[in-house]
This record gives C-alpha cells, structure tokens and sequence, in this order.
C-alpha cells in the first residue's frame, strides 16, 4: 500500500496533468464533430447513380460500358480532396487526445489498483496513434487514386472500383484501420471497466465511453451518432478541468479505489434515510444457514 507521503505526490501530478488536458480534451471533443460535419457536408453533394441509372447500360445491352455510371462519383470526389483531407486530419488530432486521456486514465487506476490488464497499454498506444494514421491516409489515398481517375481515360466500371476502394493502397489502409480499430477499441473498454471499479468516472460517462469505443472500431450510424465521442471528449474536459457538477469523483482526491455503490446499496441507503435508521446491507455470507442435520436429530428425537 503507497504511504500518505506518495498519495500526496500522486494526486498532485494526476491534477498537473489534468490541468494540462483540460483544454486539449474539449478542443479534441468539438474538432471530431468539426470533422464529422466537414466530410458529411463535403459528400452530401455528390452525384448518385440510382438503380435504373445503374442498369441502363445493360438494358441497352453494354455489358461494361466505356464511361461507368459512377464515373461522376469520382470525379466530384477528386475534386474536393482538400477538404476531406482536412477533416480527417481534424479527426486524427481528436483521436491522439482521447488516446492521450485514456493514458491519464490507465495511469491513475494503474496506482490505486494494481490489478491491471498488461495489454491495456500496448492496445492504447498503438492502437490511438495507427487510427489517427489511418484516418489521414485513408483520405490521402483516396486524394491520389481519384485525380488518376479524374486525369486519366479508362473510365470504365474497373476503374471506379479501383479508384475507390480496390486499389492496393485502399486495401492495406483498410485492414490497417480495422486491427488499429479493435485494438484501440478493446483498449478503451478496458479502461473504461476498470476506471467505474476504482470509481475515477460516474457510471453513466463510463457507458458512453464504451459506445465511444464501438463507433471507433464500427463507424455506424453517420456523422448523427459521430456526436457521442465528441460529447465523452468534453465531458472529460470537464471532468479534467476539474469542474465537475458536485466536485470530482472521491477516488481522484484520495489517490484511493472508491469504488461507487451499487444499485442495491443506493436503495439502502435511500430507505434509512427515510426510515431515519441505519441500513445494513448484509452480504450473503452473513445470513446464518440451519444446518439440515441438526434438523433431522431433532426430528429423530420427537421420535
């Protein structure tokens, strides 16, 4: 167990650091949904190819057209490159912040339980910095592949696939976002689950960070739900900043687990306050057990 005199030290540098991420931690929360809103709003416009526009070539019997219906998808892409790229650059700077508080996270549980998956750590980095890479070079290489189409003159359904998502920079970005993802999506679960057991965060931003978690590894929903891990990020930075409604979690202050009370124990506690009197909430094991024999003596006995 760390001594008073460490606590003290431990404490001082986890509030240094907090104060530090503070400001990071709500830019990162409002760049994300920035960047959401910039690559939505930026292919909003682009032109669709509806079913019968689809078939049209094969019902004029073209089996593979020289111009692809999707050729216009291409090309409206290739020419807006600048600004998706900015907007997942928006988004990789957002992802190096929530790795940088999950760190801060996994730093402050690390001293008050040593209990701790190794592989958390690991998961955090590299999977916080290659989802940031990722994100970054998924835009780049689509920048590339798009103005080769858009300059060049195979124009057919091939080369629409290839521009956009079959070439062999697309498909190595892809995988590489898919493991960056489920790690950095395992790590943060982990150290969501264990950051509600020492009690450094309230229950219901530990839910919405593991929500959090799965829109990283699992983009689902549309730019909408992309406001979730906007909204963690500031409400770390809040948390951070050490404003807090009510005033941080106990367990930051005392550099000790302060687990909180479990639904049963709340209720409890709720019903001696009402009742005015003390309520303890026994543990199964200090319910006293008749043993089944002593029954059957007595039985045998009357007898």
């Amino acid at each position: 167990m760390p001594s008073a005199g460490e606590i003290r030290q431990q404490v001082a540098k986890e509030t240094e650091r907090r104060s530090r991420l503070s400001v990071p931690s709500f830019a990162g929360g409002f760049l994300y949904l920035l960047s959401s809103i910039v690559i939505a709003s930026t292919l909003n416009n682009a032109p669709t190819v509806g079913l019968l526009q689809g078939l049209k070539p094969a019902i004029s019997g073209i089996a593979n057209p020289l111009v692809s219906p999707r050729a216009a998808e291409v090309k409206f892409i290739s020419h807006r490159a600048l600004p998706l790229i900015a907007g997942s650059f928006l988004a990789a700077f957002a992802v190096v912040v929530l790795m940088l508080i999950l760190l801060l996270l996994l730093d402050a549980i690390a001293f008050r339980r040593s209990a701790t998956w190794p592989a958390t750590r690991p998961l955090v980095i590299a999977g916080g910095v290659a989802v940031a890479i990722a994100s970054l070079a998924h835009q780049i290489v689509s920048a590339i592949e798009t103005h080769k189409f858009a300059v060049g003159h195979d124009m057919t359904g091939h080369a629409v696939e290839q521009a956009l998502t079959k070439s062999t920079p697309d498909l190595i970005v892809a995988y590489l976002s898919l493991i960056a993802g489920l790690s950095l999506a395992v790590g943060m679960v982990t150290v969501m689950v264990n950051a509600l057991r020492v009690g450094l965060i309230p229950r219901w931003l530990g839910i919405i960070g593991m929500f959090t978690a799965l829109l990283i590894f699992l983009p689902i929903g549309g730019a909408e739900l992309q406001i979730v891990p906007a909204f963690w990020m500031v409400m770390m930075g809040m948390l951070n900043a050490q404003r807090w409604p009510g005033g941080d979690p106990p367990a930051w202050t005392d550099g000790e687990p302060r687990p909180w009370p479990s639904r049963a124990q709340v209720q409890a506690e709720k019903a001696g306050r009402e009742t005015g009197a003390p309520v303890v909430v026994a543990s199964p094991a200090a319910v006293p057990v008749k043993s089944s024999s002593r029954k059957r003596r007595k039985r045998g006995g009357r007898t």
